[in-house]
């Protein structure tokens, strides 16, 4: 799983792509907490190629939204596909996160 980052003025954009399950939740997890651990509390992340979310991913951004808060911060959810919407509506997490059409909107939110 490729994981990129990048540092804007007031949050920290991270994206990855293709299926977020349980073979590849843990390297997002680390990468969510290596952010966090150097201080970062406000992220967005971009799911504009990410196709597929397994409960084992939605269980990494509610515990990432957990610390973010926790820290006075918060995570936002950009670009995501009505799929993967429908998706967290079903777990009942919809009202849990800020989600944006675009990525611009979403880092201008914070």
């Amino acid at each position: 799983m490729e994981i990129t980052t990048t540092p804007y003025k007031r949050c920290t954009l991270l994206k990855t792509a293709g299926r977020i399950d349980g073979s590849n939740a843990p390297d997002l997890a680390k990468a969510f907490k290596e952010l966090m651990d150097g201080g970062v509390y406000n992220l967005v992340f971009d799911m504009t190629s990410v196709t597929f979310m397994a409960s084992a991913g939605w269980w990494v951004l509610i515990d990432v939204q957990k610390t973010c808060k926790k820290n006075q911060g918060q995570m936002a959810l950009a670009c995501v596909s009505p799929a993967i919407s429908d998706s967290l509506k079903l777990v009942g997490m919809d009202n849990y996160f800020r989600a944006f059409e675009d990525i611009t909107t979403a880092v201008g939110s914070f």
